[in-house]
């Protein structure tokens, strides 16, 4: 559920509401829009199926939905949408996970079906988000010619200080968005989201993929963003992807409880997951913004 603070508060931070129905406002020459559309109807579903070459998809797939975080001047887009995320999903093609044979017929529409499970039904993805420029013939947001480098994440020592975002600074604006989901037919769940919320300071988001297959094993995939305003120089956007997963055996061995109701929340277990891979990068834009 988004939350927007009142006119007056947008005002005295500098920022101002959209309009025009688009949920989101401008502040510090950035431009920050949630939308929230329905699961993806029989045709529109056919038209991804072209695209994407697969005919398998998660059980709600929210296509219209988006986070959008755009430097007016510059062009620089961050943006956030199923899309992008099932093509990381195909591209990466991962093997899929195998179950004890009760659970693999439940996977099945036909128990008569002798159907083999040759992709990956959890839809797990290496989706960090989307970066691109977007151009402006607009007076004054620069030309072609200068926003044509495409911006790169390059790895970095410096880390976002999550500490200092766990103060209690004012919330400009909060929202959630799912991108897909899908409950692995009552065997657990995949569930890929993105929160944002945006102080007189700063950004924040949180890309997260949630897997948990019961009894087998659980996968948390987050990406972190951050973006401090900064007057009149190139703003530091960091990104922290941190990818963790267990087998329930695992956590059974070291004494921890083996029942999926255990595990309903990844923000509280994710600690019990180990890492398998983590990395911080900058975004670099080859211009000042």
């Amino acid at each position: 559920m988004e939350w927007v603070a009142d006119e007056r508060e947008l005002k005295d931070a500098g920022a101002e509401a959209l309009g025009g129905g688009r949920i989101g406002f401008r502040i510090r020459g950035w431009e920050i829009e949630s939308r929230k559309g329905h699961i993806l109807n029989s045709s529109s579903l056919r038209l991804w199926e072209e695209k994407l070459q697969t005919s398998h998809f998660p059980e709600m797939v929210f296509g219209e939905s988006f986070l959008v975080l755009k430097h007016v001047n510059s062009g620089v887009k961050i943006h956030f949408n199923a899309f992008d995320a099932l093509s990381g999903w195909k591209q990466d093609a991962l093997p899929p996970v195998e179950v004890p044979a009760a659970a693999k017929w439940k996977f099945r529409c036909n128990p008569t079906d002798q159907v083999i499970l040759d992709y990956d039904y959890t839809f797990t993805t290496p989706y960090c988000g989307s970066v691109d420029i977007e151009k402006s013939s607009e007076p004054g947001r620069g030309s072609p010619e200068e926003s044509a480098c495409d911006p790169q994440w390059e790895d970095c020592q410096e880390k976002i200080d999550l500490a200092a975002l766990s103060s209690k600074e004012q919330i400009l604006f909060y929202d959630e968005i799912i991108l897909y989901e899908d409950e692995l037919s009552d065997n657990g769940v995949s569930l890929l989201t993105v929160k944002v919320r945006v102080m007189p300071t700063g950004w924040f988001l949180l890309l997260r993929f949630w897997l948990r297959v019961d009894g087998v094993l659980m996968r948390l995939r987050d990406t972190r963003m951050h973006c401090t305003f900064k007057e009149n120089s190139e703003p530091i956007i960091l990104r922290e992807c941190c990818w963790r997963e267990v087998a329930f055996k695992t956590l059974g061995s070291k004494g921890y409880p083996t029942e999926s109701a255990a595990y309903s929340d990844p923000g509280v277990i994710s600690g019990r997951l180990p890492i398998i891979k983590h990395k911080t990068q900058k975004l670099i834009t080859g211009k000042i913004l």
